[in-house]
């Protein structure tokens, strides 16, 4: 027996099944697929620590996100002046 009672025979059956179904081209880009998530994984999990030097320094984060407010504010006012002035041509 094998894995969870499952004999090689049984395994290997499968696997020609899943072969059979998908093709070999399609389970290498799976493969390859799985394989750039656990890297991508592995990696955000290590970022904390820069992430962690990051937060200390309030003051530059406060000012981040008060200027991407701004920018937002300037971005919709902008664009609500553009529509008010293209309805006074017409």
């Amino acid at each position: 027996m094998g894995v969870g009672g499952i004999g090689i025979w049984q395994l290997l059956i499968i696997l020609l099944i899943v072969v059979l179904l998908f093709g070999t081209k399609r389970l290498k880009s799976i493969g390859s697929d799985l394989g750039n998530a656990v890297k991508g994984f592995r990696s955000a999990m290590s970022e904390p620590e820069k992430a962690d030097a990051d937060d200390e320094d309030p003051k530059r984060l406060d000012a981040a996100k008060s200027e991407q407010a701004s920018s937002a504010t300037d971005s919709t006012s902008n664009a609500v002046s553009g529509k008010s002035a293209d309805k006074t041509q017409v």
